[in-house]
């Protein structure tokens, strides 16, 4: 079975190389992104396996299905960025990894806040070049804040039992309630309520056409005066001009990010000799209370090696024509 593998780095072939030995695949392996410009690279091949910024419209899907592309492999949880009716249309299956190490994620988003709380980023910079100074370093205790999540499946439900450990409250909107999170003490709200009520508010929740610009205009300005924003989940659920007006006028208080509205542009590549052209990115960059780190939540050894297992393990299924588990219906 051939596959390609789109927006390739060096440690996704180390970890394909290295677990694939049990395998008759026939891997080549792209650092491009798949869209509709380079999907002309799909042809003889059976299948492919893609990451969080490629880019699998109607159009693209129209190119994989002449090209005799039969499965559409993501190395990810999130869907959003594949049509799935249109891949259906051509009889296309597609399959994700729903699940790799929750845990990863969540204790990004702790980091984000223990970092953007504490600017232990600053300070390290500071004592490496002499400066002990305490001056701009005041933070705040974690105990007895109230945090608000939106999305408690398996990573928010994580990072809900972490933030529990800190002695904060916890308060929470999903469309579905875990009683095994509200037996831990997590209260279920509105999305207004939590909005209104949180310190900080972490993101946990897919992308989809009910969640798009989650964060705006309106849902920030009733937040409390100097909130704590962190986002770990998918860029588009924060409207990023919204939030620039929101930290200039000071009333986001902190903004933690690790997924950007248009990050297919930037992250996972080595732009500090080049000209950075987004605006957007440029205006959050200047914020000293702003962190944003280029969608690296994920990216530990326990994470890499589901990721890549699981992955394999459904085109698998597919090439035996088991039941797919990991189907995107």
């Amino acid at each position: 079975m051939k596959i390609a593998v789109f927006s390739t780095k060096s440690y996704d072939k180390e970890y394909f190389e290295n677990y694939s030995s049990d395998y008759n695949y026939n891997f080549s392996f792209f650092e491009t992104a798949l869209q509709e410009d380079t999907a002309s690279l799909t042809a003889g091949f059976d299948a492919v396996c893609i990451f969080v910024n490629d880019r699998v419209d109607e159009s693209t899907i129209e190119i994989l299905s002449k090209n005799g592309v039969k499965l559409i492999a993501l190395r990810c949880a999130g869907f959003n960025n594949v049509d799935t009716e249109a891949a259906k249309s051509k009889n296309i299956k597609v399959v994700r990894v729903p699940a790799y190490s929750p845990e990863a994620v969540a204790e990004h988003a702790v980091a984000l806040i223990l970092t953007l709380n504490r600017k232990t980023h600053k300070a390290y910079n500071r004592v490496r070049e002499g400066n002990f100074s305490l001056k701009n370093l005041i933070g705040f205790n974690l105990n007895g804040k109230t945090i608000g999540v939106i999305g408690t499946g398996q990573i928010g439900a994580t990072f809900c039992r972490i933030m529990k450990g800190f002695g904060c409250k916890i308060i929470a909107f999903d469309v579905s309630k875990s009683k095994e999170l509200v037996r831990q003490g997590v209260e279920y709200l509105t999305l207004d309520e939590v909005f209104k009520q949180s310190d900080i508010l972490s993101l946990h929740c897919p992308l989809n056409s009910n969640t798009r610009h989650i964060v705006n205009e309106s849902s920030i300005a009733s937040m409390k005066d100097g909130v704590m924003i962190i986002n770990t989940s998918r860029g588009a659920l924060i409207n990023t001009a919204d939030v620039v007006t929101g930290l200039t006028n000071k009333k986001i208080g902190y903004l933690g990010i690790d997924v950007y509205e248009q990050e297919e542009n930037l992250f996972f590549e080595d732009l500090s000799e080049s000209i950075i052209e987004d605006d957007l990115i440029l205006k959050l960059i200047s914020f000293p209370n702003v962190l944003i780190t280029s969608h690296q939540a994920y990216f530990t050894k326990e994470a890499m090696e589901e990721i890549t297992t699981i992955t394999l393990q459904n085109i698998e299924a597919f090439e035996k024509n088991l039941e797919l588990e990991n189907e995107v219906v």
